[in-house]
């Protein structure tokens, strides 16, 4: 059964890209999902004075470790200030100095950023992209998500392209990645809804 880890580099509470998160996860039918919380894995801020006295958090210990048992993983990143947020930034430093390991150990990732307004994260989703593909990682997928407060209702992407866009995407990430097949249904026929075959048997 294929494996996935979620979180969003988010702390807040109501994080829109928690739920973000949780959406895409969704799409993935018959996956065991494990979807995380950031402030489950607070620790002080990095330092080299506090890694030489204490060492590496356990905590963060305990992250690499769900990191490194599954076979996808889903971040959408939240965006303070065209960046990381501070949790997520914390969390990351501390990742990179476990030593022999890179932060992401090789795995695959669905990156995404959502946000309340039009950009939809897409300075973070550009850092990103620059810096995790050096920490060991394979970025399969980007999607950015704009204006969430109106693109996403009940949740789930009420924005029937970006919806499709990001469908695509995941299906995409089952098949050529993954060689899972994926239902046929009303809304993506089972295959790439742009083309113009929907309705076929044909899954890919």
């Amino acid at each position: 059964m294929m494996k996935i880890l979620g979180f969003a580099g988010s702390n807040s509470k109501k994080s829109i890209n928690k739920s973000l998160v949780h959406y895409a996860s969704s799409l993935f039918e018959g996956a065991q999902v494990n979807l995380i919380d950031l402030n489950d894995f607070a620790v002080e801020i990095y330092s080299i004075d506090l890694e030489l006295e204490k060492g590496i958090p356990k905590k963060i210990i305990e992250l690499a470790g769900l990191i490194n048992r599954v076979d996808l993983l889903i971040v959408s990143l939240a965006e303070h200030n065209g960046s990381y947020t501070v949790a997520f930034k914390n969390v990351y430093d501390w990742l990179s100095r476990i030593p022999n390991q890179k932060v992401f150990q090789e795995k695959p990732i669905l990156l995404m950023a959502t946000s309340p307004g039009a950009r939809g994260g897409r300075g973070v989703l550009e850092t990103a992209q620059s810096r995790f593909s050096r920490d060991s990682s394979q970025i399969l997928h980007t999607f950015s998500l704009p204006n969430f407060h109106e693109n996403f209702k009940d949740a789930e992407i009420s924005n029937i392209k970006l919806k499709m866009e990001l469908i695509k995407k995941v299906n995409q990430t089952k098949y050529n990645h993954f060689k899972m097949h994926y239902k046929d249904d009303s809304f993506t026929c089972g295959i790439d809804p742009t083309k113009d075959d929907c309705g076929d048997a044909i899954e890919y």
